[in-house]
């Protein structure tokens, strides 16, 4: 993930808004409290592999709850419908995928050259951007093999989100591409060094374009390597990406 998204769309997101019931979510605290959050993340997987199988429509609540080992009524005790089930699902991977995203950026991101100073590090040896771009292909590539059901319900069926879901979804993932754009914005990365050899500078839309192609080779996995092992997708699909991400 995630989809190239539609800036008139995605401009009408409000990004400051509370996220939707699905997107909050808090630690269990009690042996009751885990077991009910461990049906739930059975309920959230066994959708996610029927949805990425039949479809939404293919699918029953009963269907659901019978591959999760849930019975009957008490899917409900869960979740109010298969359209919020729907939701959890993606509301919930799309905060995975920014909280990763922030995380491997703060690892790989350079000092500010006033630290470097002070902490006596030359700037030769600070980690470069270039690095931060490695490690978010990197980590999106292993994201990508590891969610394959999930990325399939998301390219069909993200317009059948309830719009409080689908405003979570699109300000969550506006969120990780700047995540990356910011990573091809810094001016130790090589793809910045390129850009300083042509007359024109890129803008923040342009490096909303790549970062945007880069997801839609890493997102294809789910649907071309059906049958090869992820032990030899991984790293061809990586250097492939990061080629194309810095071309």
């Amino acid at each position: 993930m995630t989809r190239p998204l539609d800036p008139s769309r995605a401009a009408a997101a409000d990004d400051t808004a509370t996220p939707p019931a699905a997107a909050r979510t808090t630690a269990p605290s009690t042996a009751r409290d885990r077991a009910k959050a461990e049906r739930r993340a059975a309920l959230l997987a066994a959708a996610a592999r029927l949805f990425a199988e039949r479809g939404f429509d293919g699918v029953t609540l009963g269907d659901i709850g019978e591959a999760a080992g849930v019975s009957g009524p008490a899917v409900y005790r869960h979740v109010a419908s298969k359209q919020a089930l729907l939701g959890a699902i993606l509301v919930d991977v799309s905060e995975r995928l920014l909280t990763g995203g922030r995380a491997v950026a703060a690892a790989h991101r350079p000092a500010p050259a006033a630290d470097r100073r002070v902490a006596g590090v030359s700037r030769r040896s600070a980690r470069p951007a270039s690095g931060i771009l490695a490690a978010l292909v990197d980590f999106h590539v292993a994201f990508a093999l590891a969610e394959a059901d999930v990325i399939r319900v998301q390219d069909r069926d993200l317009d059948r989100l309830a719009p409080d879901d689908r405003r979570a979804v699109r300000r969550l993932q506006n969120a990780y591409v700047e995540v990356w754009t910011d990573a091809l914005a810094s001016p130790d990365s090589h793809a910045r060094d390129r850009r300083a050899q042509t007359p024109d500078a890129e803008s923040p839309a342009e490096r909303r374009v790549r970062a945007l192609a880069c997801f839609g080779l890493i997102n294809s996995t789910p649907h071309s390597v059906r049958g090869v092992p992820a032990s030899r997708v991984r790293p061809t699909l990586t250097r492939m990406a990061l080629a194309a991400l810095t071309a």
